[in-house]
């Protein structure tokens, strides 16, 4: 029986590698990009901070590089895993690197990791999209893939669960049964240990017939011991 819950627990934990591999690609390729597209965007006239091409800062390396290589790391386990707690693991650790995209500048001043300056536009709207491309919309569309590959695997769980026929919620017959004692689980409690002697016999007990019955053995009624009371008291006054 234990061996049997083992390898249903087992294959409940156990997911198709397809489930989170379209996620985990995209998580891939958008972690490259929050890690590489600081030093490669001056090539394309699309820079943040410095228009130089592979110049290195602390700034960009706690900003922007360290979660990016965080989410290509989850991506990877999102990817590779067959196992639903290792998936798990890719995917916080994703999330937590998509927040730090998005909250990463925020913070960047009170625990002083330094500042990658400001977009190098001359419009607005070039302002704002190298904002949401190199922060803020990267970081939410990384934790939006990661809800949407939660949300994929999760029917596959609940199948799963449904299939191997378990729930969260106990059923009526897998509740433990009441024993005579009343409540389930409790032995009835009895005045103590009973007794093996064996009774004595008439042999033992002197006077005592051998096939004494319980009528013999039992005391006299009430009735009779009355008449008896008074045939005695009639002979005394005699």
């Amino acid at each position: 029986m234990s061996d049997r819950r083992v390898h249903a627990r087992g294959r409940r934990l156990q997911m198709p590698r397809s489930r989170g591999a379209a996620s985990g690609f995209l998580l891939i390729l958008l972690g490259a990009w929050g890690a590489l597209i600081p030093f490669a965007g001056p090539y394309l006239d699309f820079a943040f901070g410095s228009d130089q091409e592979w110049t290195w800062t602390a700034a960009r390396g706690w900003l922007e590089v360290l979660p990016g290589v965080v989410t290509v790391i989850g991506g990877s386990l999102l990817v590779l895993s067959r196992n639903r707690i290792t998936a798990m693991l890719g995917g916080w650790l994703s999330v937590i690197a998509g927040a730090w995209f998005v909250i990463g500048r925020a913070v960047a001043g009170p625990l002083e990791l330094g500042d990658v300056g400001t977009p190098v536009a001359s419009t607005d709207t070039r302002r704002l999209l190298l904002e949401l491309s190199y922060f803020h919309g990267l970081g939410a569309l990384i934790v939006l893939l990661v809800l949407v590959a939660a949300g994929i695997s999760a029917p596959h769980w609940l199948r799963t669960r449904a299939k191997d026929g378990t729930s969260a919620v106990p059923s009526k017959d897998s509740l433990p049964k009441p024993t005579d004692g009343g409540a389930a689980g409790l032995e009835p409690v009895g005045p103590g240990p009973v007794s093996t002697t064996p009774l004595a016999t008439s042999a033992e007990i002197p006077g005592t017939a051998l096939n004494a019955t319980a009528a013999e053995l039992s005391p006299p009624a009430p009735t009779a011991w009355i008449r008896e009371s008074r045939d005695s008291s009639s002979r005394s006054g005699r």
